[in-house]
């Protein structure tokens, strides 16, 4: 299960990639999936397939990773292109049955649909994969200091952002250890019903809770032995440095933008 998990997950590296500001990667990530909505035809999206491939080259991570991050999605990214396909009218129609009809736009639609997905999914798993998971807690924490005009509790946001990190691959751990300890005693989670498939899951759920519900309380009774008192008055080890080539990653995007809507129009 952990071979198979990429959410919260690191691979140390020192690409281009990796050096980067967490606060770049963040921006540029959220930027990115802003202007792919810019792409409608296939020269804008082949231009944003050739910069996510680029990048990826960029970092030196295994191909196989970014693979790994679409297949959680793969069913909703198949259901959605299948509506597209099926519900969209326009062009030359292929096949035709009652409200469901496939037409020449429909299979366009869907196509494009399937490769936004594909380089949103890329993007974002490249950000957690090239970022550690404390530096992109402190980099969130850095971009909503303007919340604090508001009251808002932007250090612990921060603070449970980054323990959720930290803590996604301890569970999922915890949880193969359980569902493994569950088989030996004769519990079957692949088969039967979907009564069946969901009564086997009680006995993995309850443990799940208890095992966390006591990893928190022991986590916080660390942090109060420590003394932690909130964010008012606290310092950093972690300081982070916005350097020259943090600037051309914001203008590679910025050129990016600029052939978006040259060849979008």
């Amino acid at each position: 299960m952990m071979d198979k998990l990429i959410f919260g997950r690191f691979i140390p590296g020192d690409s281009v990639i990796h050096r980067l500001d967490p606060r770049a990667k963040i921006i540029g990530a959220f930027y990115f999936i802003l202007i792919i909505f810019l792409a409608n035809n296939w020269q804008t999206y082949a231009l944003m397939t050739v910069f996510t491939l680029f990048a990826v080259a960029l970092s030196r991570i295994n191909f196989n990773f970014f693979i790994k991050g679409v297949r959680p999605m793969l069913l909703l990214i198949l259901f959605t292109v299948a509506l597209q396909v099926l519900f969209t009218r326009g062009g030359q129609v292929y096949f035709e049955f009652g409200p469901i009809a496939v037409t020449s736009y429909g299979l366009i639609n869907g196509a494009f649909i399937f490769f936004r997905f594909l380089l949103i999914i890329f993007i974002s798993t490249l950000l957690t994969l090239s970022t550690p998971p404390l530096d992109l807690s402190d980099a969130i924490e850095y971009l909503l200091r303007p919340l604090k005009v508001v009251k808002f509790p932007v250090h612990e946001v921060s603070l449970m952002l980054s323990i959720a990190l930290r803590f996604v691959p301890t569970l999922m751990d915890e949880t193969e250890k359980i569902m493994n300890a569950q088989r030996a005693r004769g519990v079957d989670f692949g088969e039967g019903s979907l009564i069946d498939k969901m009564k086997a899951i009680v006995p993995l759920l309850i443990p799940l809770f208890v095992s966390s519900f006591n990893r928190a309380e022991d986590l916080a009774n660390a942090m109060e032995a420590r003394g932690y008192r909130g964010g008012e008055g606290r310092t950093r080890f972690r300081i982070l440095d916005w350097q020259f080539r943090d600037t051309l990653a914001m203008v590679a995007l910025a050129l990016l933008t600029v052939g978006l809507w040259f060849l979008k129009n």
